[in-house]
């Protein structure tokens, strides 16, 4: 991979000379919708920084309920708990929508980062971001119904994908919003019959996406601002 231009946003940020000690060891993977990339619990072997589609990070409940604690793009990467000095991951990571990742063994990065230098920086602005995403999820999960949540998930997904179709099935929303599949079914009939979404056996398409935001929580606009913030682009 001596010669592979990432699109990841941590990534492309770095100064070119941190980027080529990264590169040899580096690798090139496709990841596949429903594809479990650590299982909660499991030991951190690689860290994944995405170069496209969604990686979601999921909290399972002993009584199987599951809720979304965090969801990853191009703006980041997976594995985080190794930088913390955790070896084991906390949550399950599934893959929401298909796409690649640049995979780098754990130990690698951890040596990189020890070095104090950019990569450290922009690694912990990241953390920052995904702690204020974590906090503001607590909210929202505790106060906003669910076609506001509903509108703020696919507001999200459309910014990460910039492109208005993809595919998402109802039992992998509910999955995400921790509901019944019965809610998502009505909250997305509500947003089609108003015309903002098209929605058939999976496939969805974004119609009007400033109705979408308007509909939206407030959570969605903070979400966003933190990364512009912190980052300086737009995801």
């Amino acid at each position: 991979m001596n010669k592979f231009q990432s699109s990841n946003l941590l990534l492309t940020a770095l100064p070119i000379s941190e980027y080529q000690r990264l590169l040899p060891h580096c690798q090139l993977v496709l990841l596949t919708p429903g594809e479990i990339i650590y299982q909660s619990g499991e030991k951190i072997k690689y860290i994944y920084f995405l170069e496209s589609g969604l990686i979601s990070l999921i909290t399972i409940l002993e009584s199987g309920a599951t809720i979304e604690a965090a969801r990853v793009g191009k703006e980041g990467l997976i594995g985080m708990p190794i930088i913390l000095g955790n070896d084991f991951s906390i949550n399950s990571a599934i893959v929401l929508i298909a796409g690649r990742a640049i995979r780098l063994e754990a130990e690698i990065l951890q040596q990189e980062f020890q070095r104090g230098e950019q990569l450290q920086k922009l690694i912990l602005l990241y953390i920052q971001i995904r702690l204020t995403q974590l906090m503001q999820n607590v909210a929202c999960y505790g106060q906003h119904r669910i076609e506001q949540r509903l509108a703020r998930l696919l507001l999200s997904i459309y910014d990460y994908l910039q492109q208005p179709e993809f595919t998402l099935t109802q039992e992998a929303i509910a999955t995400i919003l921790g509901v019944r599949r019965s809610g998502i079914t009505v909250a997305a009939s509500k947003l089609q019959q108003d015309k903002i979404i098209y929605y058939r056996r999976g496939k969805i398409t974004i119609l009007n996406p400033i109705e979408l935001e308007r509909v939206s929580c407030e959570c969605y606009r903070v979400i966003k601002g933190e990364f512009k913030k912190l980052f300086t682009f737009n995801v």
